[in-house]
């Protein structure tokens, strides 16, 4: 039986207790938990995502230095949370969240 990172393109890692991020949609500004991430997206604990198909922007403050993403909701769960998969990140943006990965992984 295939488990949800045999079927990612990027396998997904638990995130440091205490990860919090901030997204917004074009309405709303939400500060929420991280409770999974990878190069791919994250999945983030929110009690009202946005309804999947929905463009959120991301700021995350990781330890190798702050992180901003488009991403889209890929899916969506009342009461729990949203994966969500990255759109576009600039450059620098992502070498930081990499190195960040990376020693997570480490």
């Amino acid at each position: 039986m295939a488990t949800t990172n045999d079927l990612r393109r990027y396998p997904r890692l638990s995130s440091p207790k205490g990860t919090i991020l901030a997204w917004q949609t074009a309405n709303r500004r939400v500060v929420s938990s991280v409770d999974n991430l990878g190069l791919g997206g994250l999945y983030i604990r929110t009690p009202e995502p946005p309804a999947p198909g929905t463009f959120i922007q991301l700021l995350l403050d990781a330890p190798t230095g702050e992180v901003r993403a488009r991403a889209i909701v890929q899916r969506s769960k009342p009461k729990a949370g949203m994966g969500v998969k990255f759109i576009a990140m600039q450059q620098e943006d992502r070498a930081r969240f990499v190195r960040w990965l990376e020693r997570l992984s480490s």
